[in-house]
């Protein structure tokens, strides 16, 4: 199992869940606020006067084989909306019920 965690631009939000969709990942922990800046470029996103965009956050728990899928539908998401800003992550799940 692979803990899967997901921040995008809220404008994201309907692709996000789209694609989890399709990917047949139906199990989620959703933090709709989430503030964040990029690491190499793009605008903050800190719902603020001067930075009224905000992310949203989504941690799911996969099988092993859900991961590449999802990494790459998710990979080419952002490549489409490179300005929204998105970025996904794995590690893995040890234990839990």
């Amino acid at each position: 199992m692979k803990a899967v965690f997901l921040s995008y631009n809220q404008a994201l939000t309907d692709r996000v869940h789209r694609i989890l969709d399709e990917q047949g990942i139906r199990g989620f922990t959703k933090w709709a606020l989430t503030e964040g800046r990029g690491s190499v470029s793009g605008e903050p996103h800190y719902g603020t006067h001067a930075w009224p965009s905000m992310n949203a956050s989504i941690l799911a728990i996969v099988a092993d084989e859900q991961v590449a899928p999802l990494m790459e539908a998710f990979r080419a998401m952002d490549a489409s909306a490179e300005m929204q800003g998105a970025r996904a992550f794995y590690w893995n799940i040890e234990g839990g019920f």
